[in-house]
């Protein structure tokens, strides 16, 4: 009997053992690519005819934008690459209306570049923006989304 436990003891551990090593795995193939850099919040405000951001410069990488509408009607925020011929597609993107006195956010994964930040009205004057190269990865910064 005991050595029927033994025999059988001695299977369970060889079988623990073997699904260890096969778990472990050859790893070459699985990149540690750097994170990219964390985002940041931009504000920008409709108001006095003009679309204020703030800050105007800042590296590539993602980023929110978050706009409050302190003018008497609905407006909507595009932003938009303000360059022409560039050396890649530019990028379009525009929020729903905003209500007087509400805001709204938009996200995007900006890349070196000229960017303008316009609302949908006429007599309204865009901002612009000036994105350098990329900030630094976020790769070894603790608590990051």
């Amino acid at each position: 009997m005991k050595g029927l436990h033994r025999a059988r003891a001695l299977i369970g551990i060889t079988a623990a053992a073997a699904a260890f090593v096969a778990g472990c795995g050859d790893d070459s193939d699985y990149a540690n690519n750097p994170r990219p850099p964390s985002p940041i919040v931009v504000s920008a405000s409709i108001n006095n005819g003009k679309v204020s951001v703030s800050p105007q410069e800042f590296g590539a990488g993602p980023v929110t934008l978050i706009v409050a509408n302190e003018t008497e009607r609905a407006q909507e925020i595009t932003l938009e690459t303000d360059e022409i011929g560039g050396s890649s597609p530019g990028i379009t993107q525009k929020t729903g209306p905003i209500n007087p006195g509400d805001t709204a956010s938009l996200k995007a994964d900006l890349k070196e570049g000229k960017y303008r930040v316009a609302a949908g009205g006429d007599d309204i004057k865009a901002a612009a923006l000036k994105v350098g190269a990329e900030r630094p990865s976020a790769q070894n910064e603790l608590l990051q989304p």
